[in-house]
């Protein structure tokens, strides 16, 4: 059993694929695209993935590659705690950074820091959090990386820099398959897209009433301006009844219906 995560080592996606998998070996992949394409290739078994932030939102490009990928379903969820260090090379004096190296993602969740300690620092993003280690060249430069990152010849920064915590990121653990993989769940992710036409947003989110919605976000279709794709969760069974039938009724109503994941 293999698990693809974004690498390399020491990145938080990497700390959700030991999280589902403990036992598995594990595959690294320099982007998400290429994690993607080495689940349905058959690299590898499963891919960990992050797609939610509590204080980014959405992992924008990872809804879109679970949606336009054929034939994977997410088939098992988790949460990690992100806990961000600056990372500089051992003796640097920090009033002289001038240049930070991270993923999108954790520059963001620590602008406020960056701003006030380093408000003429040049930010670069790296491929994920532990990647930004290997652009680091001098004393003048540094990386934000998790807090379990240990690397011989640098510091980390005694305290958590995230702007807000906790900081937490839903993973997905991804497979080959579709719903008839999976033999039960306590939530069911979906998309949807509706008419353009008024009330149909609410005609269709009304046949999940009887249901819990835990999340739903909304993602500009490609190629069709105003028009949006809509992501939802809800809690229940795959295997129910009334989840099949619920699902059913919107599968019926929508312009088009996807299950990207019953975890």
């Amino acid at each position: 059993m293999t698990v693809g995560y974004l690498g390399p080592d020491g990145s938080y996606s990497r700390l959700a694929a030991e999280t589902f998998k403990k036992d598995a070996d594990f595959k690294e992949y320099p982007n998400f695209p290429k994690l993607f394409e080495g689940l349905v290739s058959g690299g590898c078994d499963y891919i960990a993935v992050p797609i939610e932030n509590s204080l980014n939102g959405g992992v924008l490009q990872n809804i879109d590659l679970l949606q336009n990928t054929n034939g994977i379903i997410a088939a098992e969820e988790c949460v990690i705690q992100i806990d961000h260090r600056l990372a500089t090379m051992e003796g640097a004096n920090l009033g002289e950074i001038r240049r930070i190296y991270s993923h999108s993602q954790a520059l963001a969740q620590c602008a406020g820091y960056i701003a006030r300690n380093f408000p003429n620092a040049e930010l670069v993003a790296t491929a994920s959090t532990a990647a930004s280690l290997a652009h680091i060249k001098s004393k003048t430069e540094a990386g934000i990386v998790g807090s379990h990152v240990r690397c011989a010849g640098f510091e980390l920064s005694p305290q958590n820099i995230a702007d807000v915590t906790p900081n937490l990121t839903h993973f997905l653990l991804v497979q080959r398959g579709d719903v008839t993989s999976v033999k039960s769940s306590k939530k069911i992710f979906f998309s949807a897209t509706c008419n353009h036409k008024p009330g149909e947003l609410l005609d269709l989110l009304a046949l999940v009433r009887s249901m819990n919605m835990t999340k739903i976000e909304s993602r500009p279709i490609k190629g069709r301006p105003g028009e949006y794709r809509f992501f939802i969760e809800i809690e229940g069974d795959i295997c129910s009844q009334t989840a099949i039938q619920v699902l059913k009724n919107v599968q019926n109503a929508a312009r088009s219906f996807k299950i990207l994941g019953c975890y």
